[in-house]
């Protein structure tokens, strides 16, 4: 797994979504426009929350297992960049 550094967004032309382990409070669509449906921000914090305590979980023990920290945040950051859109991509 490498992470393709042009395919990511430049820190400098985005705003910060959320900071470290905080919920983030704007999740943008596609066309930019925030989510505003109450239902599927709730779903996408406690997603979020879940998601972040089982991350939390796994570094702490890959490093007290003797995994390298950088090394292990590395790992994560290449999982997500990895990570495949389930939308469908139209031809066109």
């Amino acid at each position: 797994m490498t992470v393709n550094a042009e395919a990511m967004p430049s820190s400098r032309t985005r705003e910060p979504i959320a900071t470290a382990g905080q919920t983030p409070d704007i999740w943008p669509q596609v066309d930019g426009s925030p989510v505003s449906c109450t239902e599927k921000l709730m779903v996408l914090r406690e997603n979020w929350e879940e998601l972040r305590g089982v991350l939390r979980d796994a570094f702490e023990d890959a490093v007290l297992m003797g995994v390298d920290e950088n090394a292990m945040k590395r790992m994560i950051v290449e999982m997500t960049t990895d990570l495949i859109t389930p939308r469908r991509h139209t031809k066109s």
